[in-house]
């Protein structure tokens, strides 16, 4: 083999290209990531923002494991290779107007009494909700780890894969159905209203309903964004867990590029692809053309990258079907999301619950959604084309357990925020976007007085810097809107929702395939598995 050929090439170094790669290697495969940012990881990365202050470092987007397969941990070896996570604690939100509300999700007795402060009958509900999601996501937890079949396809292959599902699901009664039916077009609003009556709980079950999403609590389909970020646990077996990667988030891609490496594969950074070639005629995916002109070879080619990136820039509309192209066209991918990473000098001291020593309820996420009313607020301000008076937060201090990112006696704070209006993902708006910072920074210093005073250092990130520097588009985090008609065998696009893709010997990893959303590996994972899957079909039939 020639020294610029490989057997595999993986476009794109984030999570998912580092699992595909791992997974191609193990077989053999000589496997060639090129990643086109200085180090690996994509969105989840650990970095230090702050030139003057080496010392503190963040996960700079991406900032809580979950959904991350036990199949990938054990097959990839990950332990071995530094993975180690700490479990998150409670949800914790204190309220501008007095009082707290803390969720445990571990212990049942101070949950109830939790609750129980704003609402006796939201009290006894919850268990009967914690028990009905678990009884959803022994529906949906499978569901993550199967290929999409190609729902309406004809083909004998396609139609035995469609019943294969059907079959696997023969024991779901009505009800259950019925469930799954709602859980799917509901918004997580109307959902809540079912169960709940008081706006604090109903605030605090909202947020997994929005994470990430260009949608408000009242937007339907929401009720199923609820579900994918609570079906996950980080190997404790706690449904919908959470945790804390020591070394920040970049540690994650970097445990899995040391397992990779360990399988042999080459890892370029700094090599960004232009173009991947394709043969006239066959229309087969043949290589690389890197932006500094150099030409790679490859049997099988992987992409990473979002959909349009790698569709429509890089493999071209004269090599796709018409079809094809225009569903990868009108993808959608808007956020929203403005991330806000701090150092802090001191924890924050909440009035509710006070003291700046590390208390249990730093430990978990640290919310500003009080009432499902104020996050969707904060939705409509964005729709309408401004950002948010007062932006929703998803906070978390991982330095309440991994003591590597910040010098003793500090804290690095993580604020995942929304929204800002769509539209600023084609500019920068860096000013709009400090002062939004000011405001999400108020919010929380209304229910911590200390919180303004102790920030050190502030790095806010825009949907624009995401799509600029990281290749999200839209500062879509999921690479593609979890909205219902995006989900399972459309993702990205009906018939190809199989991590293959209409260019033979090029496979999609993304995350806007089917489980992508959130850092799980799944569409590294799948996509390998198909590259192996063909490879081995067409060497049995050369033999034959």
């Amino acid at each position: 083999m020639a020294a610029d050929s490989y057997d595999a090439i993986v476009v794109g170094g984030g999570h998912n290209g580092l699992v595909a790669a791992a997974y191609l290697a193990r077989t053999g495969a000589k496997t060639l990531v090129l990643e086109a940012r200085g180090t690996t990881g994509g969105a989840a990365t650990t970095e230090a923002p702050w030139p003057d202050a080496p010392e503190f470092r963040v996960t700079r987007l991406s900032y809580v494991m979950s959904l991350l397969p036990a199949t990938i941990m054990n097959d990839l070896q990950l332990e071995r290779h530094g993975y180690k996570i700490f479990p998150m604690g409670p949800y914790y939100q204190a309220f501008p107007e007095g009082g707290s509300l803390t969720l445990y999700e571990e212990d049942s007795q101070r949950a109830y009494d939790e609750i129980a402060k704003w609402s006796k009958r939201d009290a006894d509900a919850y268990p009967k909700w914690n028990a009905w999601l678990g009884g959803l996501a022994d529906v949906l937890g499978p569901l993550l780890l199967t290929v999409p079949p190609a729902i309406g396809s004809r083909k004998p292959a396609d139609l035995a894969a469609t019943l294969r599902l059907a079959w696997r699901h023969r024991g779901l009664d009505v009800r259950t159905i019925a469930d799954v039916t709602r859980l799917m077009t509901m918004s997580i609003a109307d959902l809540l209203d079912d169960w709940f009556e008081s706006p604090q709980i109903k605030g605090a079950l909202a947020v997994n309903g929005v994470i990430g999403t260009w949608a408000g609590p009242y937007e339907p389909g929401t009720a199923y964004v609820m579900a994918h970020h609570s079906i996950g646990d980080v190997g404790d077996g706690r449904l919908g867990s959470w945790g804390f990667p020591e070394g920040g988030m970049g540690a994650v891609a970097d445990a899995i590029a040391s397992s990779a490496r360990a399988n042999g594969v080459t890892i370029r950074t700094g090599a960004p692809v232009a173009k991947i070639t394709v043969a006239p005629g066959s229309g087969r995916a043949t290589g690389v053309v890197l932006a500094n002109g150099e030409e790679l070879r490859a049997k099988v080619v992987v992409t990473s990258l979002h959909p349009k990136t790698a569709f429509l820039d890089h493999v071209g509309r004269e090599n796709l079907p018409p079809d094809f192209a225009a569903d990868i066209e009108h993808w959608k991918t808007r956020s929203g999301v403005v991330k806000i990473n701090l150092a802090l000098g001191e924890l924050p001291d909440f009035t509710a619950n006070p003291g700046t020593h590390l208390q249990e309820h730093h430990t978990g996420s640290v919310e500003m959604a009080p009432s499902m009313e104020y996050i969707e607020r904060a939705f409509i301000d964005a729709r309408e084309g401004r950002p948010a008076l007062r932006p929703f937060s998803d906070g978390v201090i991982p330095t309440a357990f991994d003591r590597t990112l910040s010098p003793e006696g500090t804290h690095i704070m993580s604020l995942f925020t929304q929204w800002v209006p769509s539209e600023w993902a084609s500019e920068p708006h860096q000013d709009e976007l400090e002062k939004y910072a000011d405001r999400v920074i108020d919010t929380y210093n209304e229910v911590a007085p200390n919180f303004k005073g102790a920030i050190l250092h502030r790095d806010v990130v825009g949907p624009y810097e995401m799509e600029q520097d990281y290749g999200l588009i839209g500062g879509n985090i999921f690479h593609g809107e979890l909205s219902l008609e995006q989900l399972f065998h459309m993702r990205p696009a009906p018939g190809f929702a199989d991590y293959r893709t209409p260019v033979p010997g090029l496979y999609n990893a993304s995350s806007a395939t089917h489980a992508g959303g959130g850092v799980c590996g799944i569409p590294g994972m799948q996509a390998a598995k198909a590259a192996i899957a063909d490879r081995r079909k067409t060497a049995r039939a050369r033999r034959k």
